[in-house]
């Protein structure tokens, strides 16, 4: 059946669309935000871009801020054009999940409760305010989804495109290209196939990061990555001075590289090795401590909240109102992630327990034929495997609740998942 025909003749989804829609232009013109720390830094970047100036200097991505720019230029470089941007990436984020949810084995009372939940989602709400890079970085990957649960033609070439532009504002999204080696491996059992599958993915990835890589070697007459920060952020976050999994500045850490004159005569490459360097160093001394310091990390990721300052920056807002906004979001967020990340970690457990039997009964012949239909949900799998790529990487360098950002669908679509399978435990 098709999905014309599936589609529900009701004015549900349009009204949750709309008044989603609504909610987010009220957050934005009652809760008068400026930009902050990073945030200022995109506008300002995104400025000098539309202005004709340099697009910035490797030191961190500049995705967002190129994109940003393009409205700069048209409308002028005011807080409030990021803002309505941000709010037509949201409306647009949520015509894709609507798509996806219609690609999932899913009931209808399931698939509008996700969708009310994604679109009402607190931080889906107040970011249209931030001039964070989440909001675009977030529809790019809700498309790269939707294609993959989608039979396309050349879909593997489109998704590699888009994973070249989403490296653009998240420099470790190359790594996608591993999720979708694993879930086509799963698939078809194929080994041959899923490399042809996630090589194109990886090599469209390159051919769309090329002219950029080449533009940073003639800027250092060496080859340098997207940006630069990727040490700065190793290092601060594994020392013996960070305690907590969090920011530090980093002239703050024991006998720190960042003060000695080889470190400060240096050009933004080569600290970036020296960075990495010293960090790599003192995680393979200090394993028990880096363990320790990445599940501090995954805490600040998906159970502590940090956002409140960027969330509420400049907007003025009488301490009650404040208060009220942060507890009702709070009751709504916190019982949504952690019952999402149990869920997660069911259904992954189980996942992992099929594999490891099949492995178990595996024979050369065998390895070639697919898995049993009813054993064979790759939608989800995929689904799982995204979240464990953001959860590794946050692992290993930093965490703070922003960064969950990306996985609220996954999120509460395993919440969701792991509700309907209590459920059914106790009807039978």
């Amino acid at each position: 059946m098709s999905e014309m025909a599936t589609r529900p003749r009701t004015p549900y989804y349009a009204w949750v669309l709309g008044l989603g829609f609504l909610t987010g232009l009220i957050w934005i013109f009652l809760v008068r935000t400026e930009p902050v720390s990073d945030f200022q830094y995109y506008h300002e970047i995104a400025a000098q871009i539309a202005r004709g100036g340099q697009w910035g200097d490797t030191y961190t991505t500049v995705g967002y801020p190129i994109f940003l720019a393009l409205f700069y230029h048209i409308f002028g470089p005011f807080v409030i054009v990021a803002k309505l941007v941000n709010l037509a990436l949201s409306t647009l984020s949520n015509l894709i999940l609507l798509k996806i949810l219609r690609k999932l084995t899913l009931s209808e009372s399931a698939r509008k409760l996700i969708f009310l939940l994604f679109v009402f989602f607190p931080m889906n709400i107040y970011y249209n305010s931030i001039l964070g890079s989440e909001i675009l970085f977030a529809t790019v990957l809700l498309g790269i989804i939707y294609l993959y649960l989608s039979e396309i033609r050349h879909k593997y070439l489109i998704i590699g495109f888009l994973t070249g532009l989403n490296t653009m504002i998240k420099p470790f999204f190359p790594a996608f290209f591993l999720v979708i080696l694993l879930t086509e491996l799963y698939r078809s059992r194929s080994l041959g196939q899923s490399i042809k599958k996630s090589a194109i993915v990886l090599l469209m990835t390159v051919f769309v990061l090329t002219p950029w890589l080449y533009r940073n070697y003639q800027m250092f007459g060496e080859f340098s990555y997207v940006s630069n920060n990727g040490g700065i952020v190793l290092y601060i976050n594994n020392n013996s001075q960070n305690h907590y999994g969090r920011w530090m500045p980093a002239e703050n850490v024991e006998n720190s590289i960042v003060t000695h004159p080889d470190y400060l005569q240096a050009n933004p490459v080569e600290r970036n090795k020296m960075l990495t360097q010293s960090a790599k160093q003192w995680i393979s001394e200090h394993p028990l401590t880096f363990i320790h310091l990445g599940f501090q990390r995954l805490t600040n990721t998906y159970i502590i909240i940090d956002d409140f300052d960027s969330r509420f920056a400049g907007a003025a807002l009488p301490k009650l109102t404040t208060l009220f906004l942060v507890i009702l979001s709070e009751l709504i967020r916190a019982p949504i992630f952690v019952l999402g990340l149990l869920g997660i970690l069911i259904s992954s457990f189980q996942y992992a327990r099929q594999i490891l039997k099949a492995l178990i009964r595996m024979n050369n012949k065998s390895l070639q034929k697919p898995l049993p239909p009813k054993a064979v949900n790759a939608a989800n799998l995929f689904l799982l495997l995204i979240f464990w790529m953001f959860t590794g990487i946050y692992f290993i360098t930093e965490g703070q609740s922003r960064y969950a950002f990306p996985v609220i669908f996954i999120l509460i679509y395993f919440c969701n998942l792991g509700l309907a399978r209590k459920s059914r435990t106790e009807r039978n």
